[in-house]
């Protein structure tokens, strides 16, 4: 979905939505002091966007959370299931989702070990969210994983006054539906408040067999007053996709774009449970305290517990790759097997979030921190197998611990020197210790290692009338990822580091509202993927010495009248890695061969990336957004070879939405949202492997996006 950025533009033309606008406090726990700590303020001098619950709501019709923060500048997404549900992806200024930091009420949500974040194990949490804050760049100091192109922060602890009971209905294409039910007691005895949220989504998907069921709840119960605060949140999602993470061939994309391969070792038709598997769990305990009218301190306490697996059927798979030893009948030797197998995951992640803020006239100081441990074990399963008497019952082929703890503080200050200008300064160190106890494929290697980064950022802030202007410095480091290590004993990975300079000017009054962001991000040792092979034979991500990302993000809002509003934003952007040597594999000779690249575009970092909605508000209640959205070629590796690259694409939506008030119920809100309406066809993501036999072969395999699609909504509001 296209449409947040307009419908931002739209709640501050018409009226925001929700609690802090319908009843000013004073109190601290309207904008509760766990995210203000890791929030950009106004006039932070970082590049960032703000959305509100209005514009979270009017675009939730069950897409996963990427698809929400689509018409952000620098933003593009993906989905395995080429509708949005499911499996997706996020990119921000080429970005991946690994560096990207991300956290729930400041709590870190990124995979410990991976450092991803899979917003499937969290169905339409988008749903409970109040507000989202997306940072591009480095950004202010966070707390998990370190940002290195950007952090998403989703707040929920924000009060509802007043009672609601809330049914959000939708239904479209693929059999995609979504069911809602929310409500909230408002504030009871002027103390106590709860809210609740059940949520299922359902959807074929438009690749053959991307099927996807998805379940989840949220709930949150608060006891308030003036001085102090104690919450408690429990929320939960349960996912069960069929595996559409394979793509399709190059070969296949003119006439067979719904292909899945996934399943299909399974002799006759495809194994019907390919599926991937996982539950995650979140308990989070907040306690905040206005001490006097200058200090203010939070605290949280917090426990994610997750478990899951992913089915495969597997044909003709040798016994010594499972460590199992060949199997005799008589006078013949079996070496292999057909066999279905799970690959588990069993984790815990807890620890703590705190912070101390004072404020006194132009003085705003944040000291606060984090304080966490993962506790993870991999393992596998044989659950089948054709060759039964050859796999001894509840058999586990591989059992691997991890542990990973991660410590950080940080000091922000915060002040307003005069009428015009406000300095900003941001400290934080961070201290990681990362254990592993041996890979699936290499299990004897073992990783036990120690970081410790400094992490500083400054910036200015100049203010007049309707003008604000900013530059800033900030510096990030990040650790490798679990599958990095893997690269064994010779080639272990260094961190990366990160230096972010941003310059910034914008305008916001009057008809036309404009914004032009600068920025300059110098990597060290940045990883990429390059073709080498580990010690087991797989391909890895090694340390690049100098890489950079540069760009100009350009954002506006013009209204041409009362009842039309256009608004548009371009990044344009080089992003280079120098002295890059690709590895191609040698089937004839043996070996691998090798390429030098003096200079050459970074993977999946679109040079131009732009996105664009008109407006029209015919009538009182009702409102046309006409949405578009380009990304220009991507590379698929880092050689800048079209020949590997993803086709540039522009995409037209369509929404519409209309309002209904009135004495029996509060509001009843009808949306219809088409997508890609001159059903382009493109693809949005893929990969590429390239080698030596009989000559150069390269293969690409790539994600497609579905054609014209549609969905329809009803939120009722009692």
């Amino acid at each position: 979905m296209k449409l947040l950025i307009s419908t931002f533009f739209c709640a501050m033309a018409f009226g925001a939505f929700g609690q802090s606008e319908t009843k000013k406090k004073d109190t601290l726990y309207l904008q509760p002091i766990e995210v203000i700590a890791i929030r950009a303020g106004d006039k932070s001098p970082f590049t960032k966007n703000n959305l509100t619950k209005k514009q979270i709501e009017i675009n939730n019709l069950g897409k996963d959370l990427p698809y929400l923060l689509n018409q952000i500048p620098s933003v593009v997404i993906n989905s395995d299931a080429g509708n949005g549900v499911g499996y997706t992806g996020i990119r921000i200024r080429g970005t991946d989702a690994t560096r990207i930091n991300v956290t729930l009420n400041g709590i870190p949500y990124n995979d410990a070990e991976s450092q991803g974040t899979f917003f499937v194990d969290l169905p339409d949490f988008s749903s409970s969210a109040n507000s989202i804050q997306v940072q591009r760049g480095v950004g202010t100091s966070s707390n998990g994983a370190g940002a290195f192109g950007a952090s998403i922060n989703l707040s929920t602890n924000e009060i509802n006054d007043t009672s609601y009971f809330e049914l959000n209905n939708s239904y479209g294409s693929y059999n995609t539906l979504k069911n809602t039910l929310k409500f909230g007691s408002g504030i009871i005895g002027k103390k106590f408040t709860i809210d609740g949220r059940l949520s299922r989504i359902s959807s074929d998907g438009y690749v053959d067999r991307a099927s996807s069921n998805l379940k989840s709840f949220y709930l949150s119960t608060a006891f308030v007053d003036e001085k102090q605060s104690l919450r408690l949140n429990i929320f939960s999602g349960k996912e069960k996709t069929y595996q559409s993470w394979y793509g399709i061939p190059e070969s296949m994309l003119e006439n067979n774009r719904q292909y899945n391969s996934a399943g299909q070792d399974q002799p006759g038709k495809p194994y019907d449970n390919e599926t991937d598997n996982y539950t995650q769990t979140h308990y989070q305990l907040f306690y905040n305290n206005k001490i006097n009218n200058y200090w203010k301190a939070n605290m949280a306490i917090f426990l994610t517990k997750g478990a899951g697996y992913y089915e495969q059927y597997k044909a003709g798979e040798t016994f010594a790759k499972y460590g199992l030893p060949d199997y005799q009948v008589g006078n013949a030797t079996i070496t292999q097997t057909d066999l279905i197998r799970q690959l588990w995951l069993d984790n815990n992640f807890y620890g703590s979030i705190f912070s101390i803020q004072y404020q006194k006239k132009n003085t705003h100081l944040t000291i606060g921190g984090s304080l966490n441990q993962y506790d993870g074990v991999n393992f596998g399963d044989i659950t089948w197998a054709k060759v039964q008497a050859a796999v001894p019952s509840n058999y586990k082929w591989y059992n691997h611990t991890a542990t990973k703890k991660d410590l950080s503080f940080y000091t922000k200050w915060t002040q307003q020197i005069n009428q015009h200008w406000q300095s900003f300064i941001d400290l934080q160190f961070r201290n990681v210790n990362y254990t592993i106890n041996g890979f699936r494929d290499n299990p004897d290697l073992f990783i036990n290692n120690k970081y410790n980064f400094l992490n500083p950022k400054a910036g200015i802030t100049y203010t007049y009338n309707s003008w604000q202007a900013f530059v800033s410095y900030a510096m990030a480091s990040k650790e490798p990822n679990r599958d990095d290590f893997e690269a064994g004993t010779a080639l272990q990975p260094k961190a990366e580091k990160l230096q972010d300079i941003e310059l910034g000017i914008e305008r916001k009054k009057g008809a036309l509202s404009f914004g032009a962001n600068f920025y300059f991000m110098q990597y060290k040792d940045q990883l990429i993927l390059t073709g080498k092979i580990n010690d087991v034979g797989a391909y890895t991500r090694v340390n690049i010495p100098k890489s950079y990302r540069a760009g100009i993000e350009l954002q506006s809002k013009l209204t041409i009248t009362k009842w039309v509003n256009v608004e548009a934003n371009i990044a344009m952007s080089e992003n280079k890695v120098k002295d890059f040597t690709e590895y191609i594999d040698d089937y004839d000779n043996g070996g691998q061969i090798t390429h030098l690249y003096k200079k050459s575009a970074l993977s999946f970092s679109p040079a131009l990336v732009a996105g664009s909605s008109v407006n029209f508000t015919p009538c009182k209640n009702g409102e046309l957004s006409l949405i578009n959205k380009y990304v220009s070629r991507q590379y698929l590796d880092n050689t800048e070879n079209v020949s590997r690259s993803l086709h540039s694409y522009f995409v037209q939506d369509i929404r519409l939405s209309y309002l209904i008030q009135s004495k029996f119920l509060k509001e009843v809100r009808f949306i219809l949202q088409l997508n890609n309406v001159f059903n382009k066809r493109y693809e949005a993501n893929g990969y590429t492997f390239s080698y030596v036999y009989g000559g150069m072969t390269t293969e690409n395999f790539y994600f497609p996006m579905a054609p014209v699609n549609g969905m329809m909504g009803i939120n009722i509001l009692f």
